[in-house]
């Protein structure tokens, strides 16, 4: 397997990249193999401070790069050979299987929806984001962004890629589903939640354990947890606030760690042909090397064929 990463996105790229990369690799030497899209002349000297196997890496020379501040479409349309370009080109071409960046977020999902596409039957994609519980497990909460405003039968099929990710990347066997809402009650909510309900309810693909509310998120009552982007990304941001409260106040507790994103590397965006990985613009090594490790794990346990099967529609 090929995972391509933008080794220039990110706010401590390359050399974090380089890193993070090293680390992995210095664990996973088997099956996968890496290229490093970036400029060239950079990576060789960083890498040969940082040494990686050359077995399991090529560089591919990228000589622009898409700015965290630049206009999604516009950049890619500008920048053909930006790293962030050149990665999805790699993609869709089939030299690569699957694609990682801390750099531009709107760019790398404009790549994503328009590039490598949508796999068919999914009406809209969705980015996950991960929920660290009080028990010491991970649950998943979508879409805490992409899908601002959404309609119900794209809450429905949130939970479908939502359950398969919870089920195949984060060793659920049967993960429970809920709906974020204002009250426990079926009926609650707003028009939205109203009318999700009944199509989650429904759904046989999923186990829909009902609706939860705000204070049940860091608990155990439902593995993935679904909402619209909007809602989704205000629980992500304070959910990253947590860890910042508490290292700013000095305060060492072990559940409070865990919010540190670069823990879990990055989102996956749920419901592209390919694996995608979108990780924070301060990403370090560690973010760097779990980013790797997730989009690996996409491809061992085959998560998109299994997404492709439960979207397949009935003759």
């Amino acid at each position: 397997m090929d995972i391509a990463l933008d080794m220039m996105g990110g706010d401590y790229a390359p050399l974090e990249a380089v890193k993070g990369a090293a680390e992995y690799l210095a664990a996973h030497t088997g099956d996968i193999h890496l290229t490093l899209i970036g400029d060239e002349a950079q990576l060789s000297a960083l890498i040969a401070a940082h040494p990686i196997p050359e077995k399991n890496y090529h560089i591919v020379h990228a000589e622009q790069v898409i700015g965290m501040d630049e206009h999604p479409t516009r950049a890619l349309k500008e920048k053909p050979k930006s790293s962030i370009a050149i990665g999805f080109r790699l993609m869709t071409e089939g030299k690569t299987d699957a694609f990682i960046s801390a750099g531009n977020t709107g760019a790398m999902m404009v790549g994503a929806l328009f590039s490598i596409k949508s796999i068919e039957g999914v009406l809209r994609p969705t980015i996950g984001g991960y929920l660290p519980r009080e028990d010491g497990t991970l649950g998943l909460l979508v879409d805490v962004g992409l899908n601002a405003d959404c309609k119900p039968e794209n809450l429905n099929q949130f939970a479908i890629l939502g359950s398969l990710f919870a089920k195949h990347i984060l060793d659920f066997e049967d993960p429970k589903v809920g709906l974020l809402n204002l009250g426990e009650e079926e009926g609650k909510g707003n028009l939205l939640a109203q009318a999700a309900y009944p199509l989650l309810k429904e759904n046989s693909k999923i186990n829909f354990s009902g609706n939860i509310e705000g204070r049940d998120l860091l608990m155990t009552k439902a593995d993935v947890v679904v909402c619209e982007g909007y809602t989704g990304n205000v629980v992500l941001k304070l959910c990253e606030s947590f860890y910042d409260i508490a290292k700013h106040r000095n305060i060492h507790d072990e559940h409070f760690d865990r919010f540190n994103f670069e823990q879990y590397g990055g989102v996956p965006v749920l419901g592209v042909s390919k694996p995608v990985i979108i990780g924070h613009g301060i990403s370090h090594a560690i973010a760097f090397k779990n980013m790797i490790r997730i989009a690996h794990r996409m491809l061992v346990t085959d998560l998109m064929g299994k997404i492709k099967s439960s979207f397949i529609l009935p003759v």
